[in-house]
């Protein structure tokens, strides 16, 4: 009993005192209030801390600044097909990666179409969207091997044309072009073996030509010939995902462009000769000893089921966009 007692006091007491404390408060809300010496302690402390913080930038060390990166333009001829917007999906993913990048993407096409255009649109990527059909009497027909005639020429030289109308031989202090083709698969160390080619740099390609890998051979530094299972005497027997050339030397020689006559695997020479030596050549991608881009294909999809359903008038509807 006596226990309960002074709990009950307790509590009492307890209550007073707070409800003291808050009608105080209320009376002085609002007020002016001396606090000066207050403010001049609160001072002296942000002072002492931004002291400690200043001193440890001090100590820190900064960041170096980061160099100006040569651009590289990458020209990749494309053409409709149903696989397309998937490989240019994969390919934009890994360009988004590799600072500072122009894509140069160029249709096998009289018009620019809306896929594409959209794509690029969303693509995230500094573009420039260009558009050039390849002559009937060029185009690979139903049935007929990828190596039959060369593919992309028209498109190629479309971006050189592009960049030789578009930038002036005085703002390309550095820079490299490239050829991508939106079927292969890149290593993103690849972009920065090339970005600071001079003349011509050259690496290995994987999954080409029959063989697991085909590229220069080095020697002492430079190339002395090409590890190649088809035409080794061809003047450059690379493949076009082989190679890099400076901006410079593209914008210089204004003539130099792929020759969509020339023969069977001599496409890549048709460009490059005139242009460079094989004691210029720049090996990259250690000496040529590593391989960072494969000559991948996506394989045809079959339609057979997408044929009949349409055949009953229950096809996929064509406005979902694949």
């Amino acid at each position: 009993m006596r226990l309960r007692f002074k709990l009950k006091t307790v509590f009492i007491l307890y209550f007073t005192v707070s409800l003291l404390g808050l009608m105080y408060a209320l009376m002085h809300l609002g007020q002016h209030c001396e606090c000066s010496e207050h403010d001049m302690t609160k001072d002296r402390t942000i002072s002492r801390l931004l002291g400690k913080l200043h001193s440890l930038q001090g100590h820190t060390k900064k960041e170096p600044t980061k160099p100006h990166l040569p651009t590289i333009y990458v020209i990749t001829p494309t053409y409709a097909r149903l696989v397309q917007k998937a490989e240019l999906t994969r390919l934009s993913q890994t360009f988004l990666h590799v600072p500072q990048l122009h894509w140069i993407v160029v249709e096998d096409s009289s018009q620019r179409t809306d896929l594409v255009s959209h794509f690029l649109e969303h693509s995230g990527l500094v573009f420039t969207h260009l558009h050039i059909p390849t002559p009937q009497d060029r185009k690979l027909q139903e049935g007929d091997p990828n190596w039959l005639k060369p593919r992309g020429v028209e498109q190629r030289n479309e971006g050189l044309r592009w960049l030789r109308e578009n930038i002036w031989v005085g703002e390309a202090a550095e820079g490299a072009v490239y050829f991508a083709d939106d079927d292969n698969t890149y290593s993103l160390q690849l972009f920065e073996e090339m970005r600071w080619t001079q003349r011509v740099s050259v690496w290995p390609v994987g999954l080409v030509g029959g063989m697991r890998y085909e590229g220069p051979v080095v020697e002492q530094g430079r190339v002395v010939r090409f590890h190649t299972g088809w035409r080794p005497s061809r003047p450059f027997p690379l493949d076009m995902a082989g190679f890099a050339i400076s901006l410079r030397l593209v914008l210089r020689n204004p003539e130099a462009r792929f020759d969509g006559n020339s023969p069977m695997g001599f496409v890549e020479s048709s460009f490059l000769q005139g242009l460079v030596t094989m004691e210029e050549l720049e090996p990259k991608a250690e000496m040529c000893t590593k391989v960072l881009v494969w000559h991948t294909r996506t394989e045809k999809p079959k339609m057979k089921r997408e044929e009949a359903l349409q055949a009953q008038g229950l096809g996929s509807d064509s406005k979902v966009e694949v």
